[in-house]
């Protein structure tokens, strides 16, 4: 099985940057599609972000032009990098790995941007 853990979150002032990394145990070349998801208080699971197996990116309207998604296969690592970070971003953010058999998280990055 995959194993993913998350690194990088933590506190930062509204306009400032981020980058968040998730290492997976296993190969995650060409075998899963990958994604940053968050979760705000009261607030369902969002897509942030997501690359392909293909390697097409995807991003929800409200990261565009700020976030950056990109997978390094040779070091089995996604990132996330976050720039012009703003208040409403403040959630835990989860590295997903999918494929037509198997859905695996992590277990989240706390990420706190204050005004």
């Amino acid at each position: 099985q995959v194993q993913l853990v998350e690194s990088g979150g933590g506190l930062v002032q509204a306009g400032g940057s981020l980058r968040l990394s998730c290492a997976a145990s296993g190969s995650i070349s060409s075998r899963y599609a990958m994604g940053w998801y968050r979760q705000a208080p009261e607030k369902p699971r969002e897509l942030v972000a997501d690359v392909s197996r293909g390697g097409r990116t995807n991003y929800a309207d409200s990261v565009k032009g700020r976030f950056t998604i990109s997978r390094d296969n040779a070091k089995n690592t996604l990132y996330l990098q976050m720039n012009s970070l703003k208040p409403e971003d403040t959630a835990v953010y989860y590295c997903n790995a999918q494929n037509y058999y198997y859905d695996y998280w992590g277990q989240g990055t706390q990420v706190t941007v204050s005004s």
